[in-house]
């Protein structure tokens, strides 16, 4: 019973396979296979360094060290101004007085977040010129001295939070 009710099913089914080709596909060149084959591309030639930008970035670079230097020898003091001033009321004396060694500090570091924001620009400024085939190269050299200088910086602001977490805020 079951058998005759799949047997048209089944004829249908196999119907569709006895299907005879008439056409089978060429096996002539297709246009794609008839196209110029592309030589390697060959690695650009090495940039020459930049006398000036190097000499500039040199700069910035000194004096970013130059500001980490000013700033570790104005930590000592800033350290011990607000470890006095820990748990002491806002506008006391040791209070005024660590602010003013968190103000020296600030000012201390100066030259670091300068040569930053500068080798910033720098960088920015460079990487346009390259987009727009004005120069070649360089990125690379700016981009080395900047993360240095933003190590630094970045070193002196957890510093600088320290020292500011230990004091009452107004």
């Amino acid at each position: 019973m079951i058998l005759r009710r799949l047997l048209p099913s089944l004829a249908l089914f196999l119907s569709g396979c006895a299907e005879t080709l008439t056409g089978y596909p060429s096996l002539a060149k297709r246009a794609v296979e008839n196209a110029p084959v592309a030589e390697p591309v060959a690695a650009p030639a090495p940039v020459e360094a930049d006398p000036a930008l190097q000499a500039q970035v040199d700069r910035l670079s000194a004096q970013a060290q130059s500001g980490s230097a000013a700033f570790d020898r104005a930590w000592p003091a800033a350290d011990r101004a607000t470890r006095s001033a820990a748990g002491a009321a806002v506008s006391s004396e040791a209070w005024v007085a660590a602010q003013l060694a968190i103000s020296a500090l600030e000012a201390a570091r100066n030259d670091s977040v300068s040569a930053l924001a500068s080798l910033d620009t720098l960088y920015v400024e460079r990487s346009n010129a390259v987009a727009e085939g004005k120069v070649r190269g360089g990125v690379e050299q700016i981009d080395v001295a900047r993360k240095a200088a933003l190590g630094i910086v970045d070193s002196q602001n957890d510093r600088i939070d320290a020292v500011k977490a230990r004091l009452a805020q107004p």
